[in-house]
């Protein structure tokens, strides 16, 4: 027994629409996508495919989502009519983990999502209860449920579209749906609901979070709304371009549902809203992405303003099929690649498209996508045939297309659309012609390299299947139950073969094409010898219907299957040589095929797996079952050569498996895959000649480059020379400039010396008005002082005795008090005891009666019961009024203990209010600490006052020390100035090299342009000379030329000597001039070269004039900036003048504070550092010291600004100076500040 064969996926064709959110990103270059009932991983870049197939046993998938880490994938299976959540690894694509829970009464889940940290999983179950799941899915564990939608209310008609995690939060949970927009919030292992939103007039279809409180929701009706907290904040109508309408915010949640709701359009039909229902909303960085209508994704950009949240950036359209009129393809589900650089949409037409947004037109508010892959089917596929010369396969289905896929690359080669729907294809084996049955007639096609065009029509209407002959030379068609031979050289009907009764669903020829097997949904399976039309063999069985059929490699044994589910097995198309059952009874064979070598029997089922049966067939469980279509196949075809098999079915996909025999060597190829092509001869001359268009055009173009270059260098030669004079003219103004700096600083440096003079006077007249008032103002503060101790002194005096008293009478207050409630509590105490001992009394008093009673009643009872029954009568009346005393004792007693439990209460209430006295008694003890601690303070602030004078009196003996340290810097400054002076000097200097080298430069510049204007002269003189000769040149070439003509008609006239006298003083009348003629002409040019001459000089006039007119402006100009440079300056000099008094009051302040006087300076310098020294721990001295260190450090910032804005300035003025512009420290300007150069302090040196 051989081994069966070996089936591996090796590309699916196709992707299915209908799975929910069936649209992911693994990475930034593979996208992820549910084709059949297999996971598909696409490789945009490689252009390559990973299968992960699902459970075998699946019915339907409903919903997948990929986990946020972009590790795992769970998807969402009907299994035996139960809901079960299945989650793979995409590395390995092996399961993780399968979930399913008794929890669901639903069979199917309607929406999955995981958290933001992929470690939790939501699973919303569908009707009729819609519960929803929390798991934690690695442990498999449910950590709470709920049932969304309510069993009674305004919602029971609810149903759930969508779940989502709060992308912030994993406990905060979203659900919408028809009617229904609900929150959670999972805490204690229970799912709590939280803010509701009263929305049954809303069907939200998808939903998306936008921030960690805000959600955007879409309808059914185009409108976007923004939910924050349970309430409608915004609205956005898809459908209309006008700016949306915002909801205020002071309405409630109630009121807000009530005017998005008078917003809607009463009148708007049902058809209209359903083209405008948003199906899928997806977030990225800078807003939302909205797929909405038909063919259109909206992008909107996030906004700041309250007002307005969103704003549409730019429309997405789908590429335009020129064939749906209807244009209805919708976008079911879009995904975002991590980079935000790419976005793949899904559509209901099962097509992927893609936009990268790094080539979209920034310009334009109106992008395309683009195919993904090629496009594939949307609907059935109905038909399929394998080529023999070439690596191609031909599919046909409902979508009205027939197309050629490369099976070796998985590339579409030709996509033919019509306008009806092809039943069939058979492609011919020279892969150059193909046959399409359509409703109305059979067409043959030549296959070009990008279309198929018409060739033959046959009358042969309905056709569902066609075949080419292995040759190619014959082709059979089945016409209802009738199957017609044609040649395919003749296209003549060679004959007909007649005998089915249903529809024959198969055909297929032998090897030699000389017989063809055929089956039928009558039950028959014949064998037709096509030279004779007659009918060899057959095998009828009424009770089966065949769908398939297929023949071994020696065309003895057919096999087939039908409706009564069972493979058979036929010898000689006449005997059933055994029956295989398909188990289980709900998978019904829906079509079959051999391998050419014979090895491998593969079967199609309504499951849409494929089956692989070991041969020969003995037992119907000895195959493997490969996963691949979900629904049924209708066709399975094996390749030539044995190497692929191909299959096709009702969800539109069409899957290439690798194919691998056991036991069967690889068959050399005869013969390699052809590569020709046809194109007609019309095609080829259109493309010939427009690639000699093209051609002419390139030339064309290179010439306009050529001439568009030489206008760009002519433009660029000008704007050059017009930079050269504007730079020139810039020289000048900067030349004007600094000398006008210059000097404004020599005035400005003896203006600031005689300031620094007086500052310096009144700065010592100020000092020692200073040492006055400070003296004055300390005698006023002792003064205070003492008044103030006294005062201290007298207050706590005054507190002391005031504690005292409190004292005295707390403890009198609390002996009174104590005696009171002690009293009160002891006649408690002892009416308490009476009171119990009362009762006590009464109880035994009243058991003793009733003991007597009882004895009396029994001996009374015993003597009338032996007497009469009248006796007994009136013993149980006297019974009845003992018993009556005996109640109410009883109650005397409850009254008693009533009375006991009252006078407990009193008791307690009088406890308590002992206790409120005891904490009175400890409120007023800690206000007794309270005063005594605030005594303490006082004490403390005294002593902290007391130190404070003592403080101050040695900071002003330092201050005194510090005078001398001050008087030491002041002399060292002075110094300092002297160095600056001398700088500035040959600052000045410089200043005047650097002007002589400018106007030496200027002088070289303007013989330059004098030299350069009389060449241009000369230069337009001599072309315009250049061009008269040319002229002249022509005009005697043409003369000459008129002569040699006339001369030439002359000949004829020889034989007449009177007409050719004539002719010849005609023409010397004609050409020879006098010389009054030619001396005219001399004068007309004298009088052209005198206008030319003066057209030049009135032009030179004219641009002299102009160049006058813009020196006089230019110069107003400058004025007027010095005038504004001036009045600039001289709010300078008032700042500065401002700066100087204020410089002198705080130098008066510090003298007076530090009482410095002249008399007490120090008389050398010895004593001045040792005075600096003995003070360089003081604050004062540290403050001082930093703030002239800060000055120092701005004063030299402000230098080297100046110091860069000087070499600028001579960088600008003579570049090709190179010896003037040498040294950091030559040409410096005047501060804008208008002041000196820093002066280095003293105290940094030390």
């Amino acid at each position: 027994m051989s081994q069966a064969g070996l089936l591996s996926i090796k590309q699916v064709i196709g992707v299915r629409s209908s799975v929910t959110n069936g649209l992911a990103f693994q990475d930034e270059q593979t996208v992820v996508y549910i084709a059949g009932g297999n996971i598909v991983l696409y490789g945009i870049d490689q252009k390559a495919q990973r299968v992960i197939p699902c459970s075998m046993n699946t019915q339907a998938l409903t919903t997948m989502t990929v986990s946020p880490n972009r590790r795992v994938i769970a998807i969402a299976e009907r299994i035996n009519d139960r809901p079960h959540v299945t989650i793979y690894d995409l590395q390995s694509g092996k399961r993780r983990k399968t979930l399913q829970s008794e929890l669901i009464k639903s069979n199917e889940i309607v929406s999955l999502l995981f958290s933001s940290d992929s470690k939790y999983l939501l699973t919303q179950g569908g009707a009729p209860d819609y519960t929803l799941i929390y798991w934690s899915w690695e442990k498999g564990k449910v950590m709470a449920h709920i049932d969304v939608k309510p069993s009674t209310g305004p919602q029971a008609n609810a149903t759930v579209n969508q779940v989502s995690f709060n992308p912030q939060d994993n406990t905060q949970i979203c659900t919408i749906g028809h009617g229904l927009f609900k929150m959670f919030r999972y805490a204690e292992s229970t799912l709590k609901p939280s803010q509701n939103l009263k929305q049954e007039h809303f069907n939200f279809t998808c939903h998306c979070w936008i921030s960690d409180d805000r959600l955007l929701a879409g309808t059914d009706q185009g409108k976007l709304f923004v939910i924050q907290n349970g309430e409608i904040l915004h609205e956005i109508k898809i459908d209309s371009k006008s700016e949306p309408r915002s909801v205020t915010s002071h309405h409630t949640s109630d009121e807000r549902l009530g005017l998005v709701e008078s917003s809607m359009d009463i009148n708007t039909s049902g058809d209209h809203l359903g083209k405008s229902e948003i199906k899928c909303i997806i977030p990225f960085s800078r807003g939302v992405l909205v797929a909405a209508g038909y063919n259109k994704v909206y992008m909107y950009d996030r906004l700041d303003d309250n007002r307005e949240y969103f704003r549409r950036n730019r429309e997405i359209l789908l590429p335009i099929d020129s064939t749906d009129k209807s244009n209805n393809e919708r976008v079911v589900s879009m995904c975002l690649s991590p980079s935000e650089e790419t976005l793949v949409a899904l559509t209901d037409h099962q097509q992927i498209y893609q936009l990268s947004f790094s080539g979209i037109d920034i310009t334009k508010d109106i992008a395309t996508f683009s195919y993904l892959t090629e496009g594939y089917h949307h609907a059935q596929v109905t038909g399929l045939d394998t080529c023999v010369r070439k690596q191609l396969i031909a599919t046909c289905g409902v979508d009205r297309s027939v197309r050629l896929w490369n099976y070796e690359t998985g590339t579409l080669e030709v996509c033919k659309e019509f306008q009806e729907e092809a039943y069939t294809v058979s492609i011919h084996p020279s892969g150059l012609f193909i046959l399409v049955g359509f409703s109305d007639k059979l067409k043959l096609f030549t296959i070009l390299i990008d279309d198929l065009r018409p060739f033959k029509e046959f009358s042969i209407r309905g056709c569902r299947e066609a075949l080419f002959s292995n040759g190619g030379h014959l082709f059979a068609a089945v016409h209802g139950n009738v199957i017609q031979i044609y040649s395919t050289v003749t296209f003549e009907n060679i004959t007909n073969l007649k005998g089915h009764n249903g529809k024959v669903r198969q055909l297929i020829w032998s090897p030699d094409d000389t017989r063809l097997f055929s089956c039928g949904m009558d039950g028959a399976v014949y064998e037709w010898e096509v030279a004779t039309s007659k009918r060899l063999h057959e095998a009828v069985l009424k009770a089966c219907g065949y769908t398939g059929l297929g023949l071994s490699a020696d065309s003895k044994t057919v096999f087939a299957v039908g409706t009564d589910r069972k493979i058979k097995e036929i010898v000689d198309a006449q005997q059933i040589l055994r029956e295989i059952p398909v188990i289980p009874d709900d998978v019904q064979p829906t079509t079959i095929a051999l391998s050419h070598t014979g090895k491998s029997l593969l079967v199609g089922t309504s499951k849409g797996t494929v089956r692989s049966y070991k041969f020969p067939l003995t037992k119907s469980d000895e195959y493997t079952e490969y996963i691949g279509h979900v629904g049924m196949i209708n066709r399975l075809r094996v390749t030539f050569q044995d190497e692929y098999a191909v299959s096709v079915g009702d969800d539109g996909l069409v899957i290439l498996w690798k194919l691998q025999e056991v036991g069967v060597s690889k068959k050399e190829k005869e013969t390699t895959y052809a590569e020709e092509i046809l194109i007609t001869k019309s095609d080829l001359e259109e493309k010939n000649s427009s690639i000699r268009e093209l051609k002419q055009r390139v030339a064309e173009l290179r010439e306009e480059n050529d001439y568009q270059l030489k206008l760009k260098e002519m433009n660029y030669a000008e704007r050059i020379r017009d930079l050269t004079d504007k730079f020139m003219q810039e020289m000048e103004n900067l030349k004007t400039k600094n000398t006008v700096i210059t000097g404004e600083k020599e005035k400005e440096a003896s203006k600031h010396a005689e300031q620094v003079h007086d500052l310096i006077e009144k700065q010592n007249k100020e000092l020692q008005d200073l040492e006055g008032s400070n003296n004055q103002k300390l005698m006023l503060e002792y003064e205070k002082y003492q008044d103030l101790q006294a005062k201290t002194q007298k207050t706590q005096e005054e507190y002391e005795r005031q504690i005292t008293e409190l004292e005295n009478r707390k403890e009198e207050e609390v002996t009174r008090q104590r005696m009171q409630y002690t009293a009160q509590l002891e006649k408690l105490k002892n009416d308490l005891i009476l009171e119990r001992e009362k009762n006590k009394q009464q109880s035994r008093d009243h058991e003793e009666t009733k003991r007597q009673i009882e004895e009396d009643a029994d001996e009374e009872i015993l003597k009338l019961m032996q007497t009469n029954e009248q006796a007994l009568i009136e013993c149980k009346d006297e019974n009845a009024n003992l018993r009556n005393k005996s109640t109410t004792f009883q109650r005397k007693v409850k009254d008693l203990e009533e009375s006991i439990k009252k006078k407990d209460t009193d008791l307690a209430s009088l406890k308590n209010e002992e206790s409120k006295l005891q904490n009175a008694i400890r409120g007023l003890k800690k206000d007794i600490e309270g005063l005594k601690k605030e005594i303490q303070e006082r004490d403390e602030t005294i002593q902290d006052k007391e130190k404070r004078i003592y403080e101050l009196k040695r900071k002003n003996q330092e201050l005194e020390k510090f005078k001398f340290v001050l008087d030491y810097k002041i002399k060292e400054l002075k110094k300092q100035i002297e160095p600056r002076e001398i700088e500035i000097k040959e600052m000045k200097e410089q200043i005047t090299n650097m002007e002589a080298e400018l106007e030496r430069l200027s002088k070289s510049n303007d013989e330059e342009k004098l030299k350069n204007e009389e060449l241009r002269t000369k230069l337009n003189a001599s072309a315009l000379a250049l061009q008269q000769e040319k002229q002249l040149k022509r005009d005697s070439e043409l003369a000459l030329k008129r002569i040699k003509t006339d001369i030439h008609n002359c000949s004829a006239l020889i034989t007449e000597p009177k007409l050719l006298t004539q002719r010849v003083a005609e023409i010397y009348a004609q050409y020879v001039r006098d010389e009054s003629t030619e001396e005219a002409t001399i004068d007309q040019d004298i009088t052209k070269e005198y206008a030319r001459q003066r057209d030049h000089l009135e032009r030179t006039v004219r641009s002299l004039k102009s160049k006058v007119d813009k020196d006089s402006d230019r110069h107003k100009m400058e004025n007027i900036r010095i005038m504004q440079e001036n009045v600039t300056l001289i709010k300078e000099i008032n700042d500065l003048r401002r700066e100087l008094k204020s410089a002198r009051v705080k130098l008066q302040d510090l003298q007076t504070a530090m009482g410095i006087s002249r008399k007490t300076a120090a008389r050398t310098t010895e004593e001045i550092v040792q005075a600096l020294n003995t003070h360089q721990n003081n604050h004062l001295v540290k403050e001082k010291q930093s703030e002239l260190e800060n000055l120092i450090q701005r004063q030299r910032t402000e230098i080297q600004r100046l110091n860069e804005q000087i070499a600028n300035i001579e960088s600008g003025t003579g570049r090709t100076g190179t010896a003037g512009g040498g040294g950091g420290g030559g040409g410096r300007s005047r501060p804008s500040s208008g002041q000196l150069p820093p002066i280095t302090s003293a105290l940094t040196a030390h």
